[in-house]
């Protein structure tokens, strides 16, 4: 491999342009010697619910956490299905899979790669007790059919929101049409603290309690327990995040800049390019083409210096071990679980995603002169040793 030219990831960069407002925040926490379930965090909530116009927001460990909390919060459990995506980060499903639930695949659009609304239905039984719409790659789902249809056949909603902190939907927020929001603060991600962390956000006031004695070994009152787990998040994460949380919107006015000049650079390419719904603030998380020769294409790049990565390359249907039923492919027993099936699911638009997606660097703190080379290499490959691939 060549010098790295353009990393896939800017969270350094990023650390050293709020290095001294970072690092006031982390030793603010250090010297009040509240680090667990302390006003770091409780403050960061707060800006929270601020920010988003959701009435709760608690702050967990991870957005895994975040997603199993609040299905057991809303009663999910066996033998219930939970209709959801397959082309996404395997936490989605894998936390239906730790309830006890059966996770039921819908297949994505061929544009925007988000669930295709027109397909929930056909996958609805008695058994379906949710919805989990993804909105992958920062762009949100169609919230406003999927709500009307949760309705129409007395359906829970959790939205997935790790990708998209910020996004909007044409008509609506997120959060605004759901029972619960789930989100991910993982380094990479566009509000993310250095090291794991994740919040539900709700506006149903039955919903707080559960979680949050979820998240605390059971416990809203000292010594008083039922069942819980750990999954509180650290006040130096809270504190790191509160700083970032001033930025937010300016990182993702930066990353739709860096979007639109790729699509400018790339305009005219055979390469599928990220579709931005009108009316969405599609917050790009990840920029994503898709190309026959994908893998040569990553290898181009990176001969040339830039690091590109595939989000998702197998999708969850086709993981080693599909459809981890008797507990297959989970590494300890886990009660309940009784797999998702013995077929394959068929969901050829996301199998062609997998096989084809290839993400490239985006992030606040790239320059026009690094994404023009990125397009100019990914431009150069389609037309020189990838031209085979679009004959």
């Amino acid at each position: 491999m060549s010098e790295v030219k353009v990393p896939f990831y800017g969270h350094v960069r990023q650390y050293h342009n709020l290095k001294a407002d970072i690092d006031a925040a982390i030793t603010g926490v250090l010297e009040s010697g509240k680090y667990t379930m302390g006003p770091a965090m409780t403050k960061f909530e707060g800006e929270l619910t601020q920010y988003t116009g959701i009435k709760h927001a608690i702050g967990l460990n991870s957005g895994t956490d975040a997603l199993w909390l609040a299905f057991l919060a809303m009663g999910v459990g066996p033998g219930d299905e939970v209709i959801t995506t397959s082309n996404t980060f395997f936490a989605t499903a894998e936390a239906v899979w730790l309830v006890g639930a059966t996770p039921v695949f819908v297949d994505c659009e061929a544009d925007t790669r988000n669930i295709d609304v027109t397909k929930i239905e056909e996958k609805i039984t008695p058994k379906t007790k949710m919805i989990v719409p993804v909105h992958l790659y920062g762009q949100p789902a169609n919230m406003t059919a999927i709500w009307d249809i949760a309705k129409k056949h007395n359906l829970l909603v959790v939205e997935d929101c790790a990708q998209a902190f910020g996004a909007k939907g044409d008509t609506f927020k997120l959060g605004e049409k759901s029972d619960a929001l789930c989100t991910s603060f993982i380094t990479a991600k566009n509000l993310g603290t250095f090291g794991d962390g994740g919040a539900v956000f709700t506006n149903r006031d039955d919903l707080v309690e559960p979680i949050l004695r979820g998240r605390n070994h059971g416990s809203i009152k000292r010594s008083c327990h039922t069942v819980g787990w750990n999954s509180r998040l650290d006040d130096i994460h809270a504190a790191i995040l509160s700083v970032k949380l001033k930025h937010i919107d300016e990182f993702n006015d930066a990353r739709i800049k860096w979007a639109k000049l790729y699509d400018k650079e790339l305009a005219g390419s055979k390469i599928k390019l990220p579709v931005a719904k009108a009316g969405y603030r599609h917050v790009y998380h990840l920029y994503v083409i898709e190309t026959e020769g994908r893998d040569d294409l990553q290898k181009y790049l990176e001969e040339n210096g830039i690091i590109a990565l595939t989000n998702y390359p197998i999708a969850i249907h086709e993981q080693e071990g599909f459809p981890f039923s008797n507990n297959q492919g989970l590494s300890y027993k886990v009660p309940g679980i009784t797999g998702a099936g013995d077929a394959k699911p068929y969901l050829p638009e996301t199998e062609k995603n997998s096989a084809n997606c290839l993400t490239l660097p985006i992030y606040p703190e790239l320059t026009e002169d690094e994404v023009k080379y990125v397009a100019s290499k990914v431009l150069e490959w389609e037309n020189g040793p990838g031209a085979k691939y679009f004959k």
